[in-house]
């Protein structure tokens, strides 16, 4: 944006009210606002009018109002991201996603034509038809374009690496002062059941299912929503771990630890255990893409 401009949202002054000298414009004016051609709304930019610039740095974002059936694809992207509905399975019927979202099926249609244009859903017909989350396929082109998506975001992926070592500790911490038999209980269920995974998808869906179970045991929807972000955004960059059972084992026992230490509700531990699990996770990472690195894929 440029200096001196500070986007406000469109709004009408009271009738019979002025405007002072030298403050900014907050009436929808040719030179002052523009129209939205996605929405049709109008926004305005107000301008300051007495000569001098807005300080250096400001930069405010434009409001963008979902539209109801972008919310439902966000809902939807958001499940099949975090792997909470794998590769392959089908997503509810249209007139129960309808029912569960609380629009009409037209709504739901516009959401999963806008999924299958992504590349996320795909529709089939017959009598066991649907609409179904998109299978990866496992060959080399798949997975350099997997390694791509990743290192292309290599920024964002440092300030994920970063943003985790430094809140999930302390969301294990406030989990073991916090938590509840039900919160155990779901820990419990999903440490048993990547035990029990004979994929990787499967793995790593019941992996976030554990994560997320920590976060919820806080009781702070916040901190339970910034773990569910940080799960949907690393999930390709974590895809790249070694599938081993080395590897699997390992965090098994991890996550068996922060469970006891949860359980006794004893925070210190519980901190320490989810800070060396999380700098586990990030070292093993960094290995896997220094020698992707080396094989010439990241320059």
């Amino acid at each position: 944006m440029a200096t001196g401009l500070t986007p406000t949202p469109c709004s009408k002054r009271p009738s019979g009210s002025r405007q002072r000298s030298g403050s900014a414009a907050s009436s929808c004016s040719p030179t002052s606002s523009r129209t939205s051609r996605s929405s049709g709304r109008r926004r305005c930019v107000a301008v300051k009018t007495n000569g001098t610039d807005a300080p250096t740095g400001v930069r405010f974002e434009r409001i963008q109002q979902l539209r109801a059936h972008e919310y439902v694809a966000e809902q939807i992207r958001r499940h099949i991201s975090l792997r909470l509905i794998k590769p392959g399975e089908s997503l509810p019927a249209e007139r129960e996603l309808a029912g569960m979202f609380g629009v009409g099926r037209p709504t739901i249609q516009q959401a999963l034509r806008m999924l299958e244009a992504a590349g996320m859903v795909e529709s089939r017909r017959g009598r066991s038809g649907g609409t179904f989350v998109t299978r990866l396929d496992n060959d080399s082109h798949a997975a350099d374009g997997l390694i791509l998506r990743v290192l292309r975001s290599r920024k964002e992926l440092e300030d994920l690496l970063q943003y985790r070592s430094l809140i999930e500790p302390v969301v294990a911490r406030v989990a073991a002062e916090s938590r509840k038999a039900i919160d155990l209980k779901a820990m419990r269920k999903a440490i048993q059941s990547m035990k029990a995974a004979t994929t990787e998808p499967d793995y790593m869906k019941h992996d976030t299912d554990f994560h997320i179970a920590v976060a919820r045991a806080t009781g702070n929807a916040v901190l339970t929503h910034a773990i569910e972000e940080i799960r949907m955004k690393l999930n390709d960059a974590m895809t790249l771990l070694p599938e081993s059972d080395v590897w699997h084992r390992r965090i098994s026992r991890e996550h068996e630890a922060l469970l006891e230490a949860i359980e006794r509700s004893d925070a210190d531990e519980a901190e320490r255990v989810m800070e060396q699990h999380v700098a586990n996770s990030e070292q093993s990472l960094r290995a896997v893409l220094a020698a992707i690195r080396r094989r010439g894929v990241w320059r």
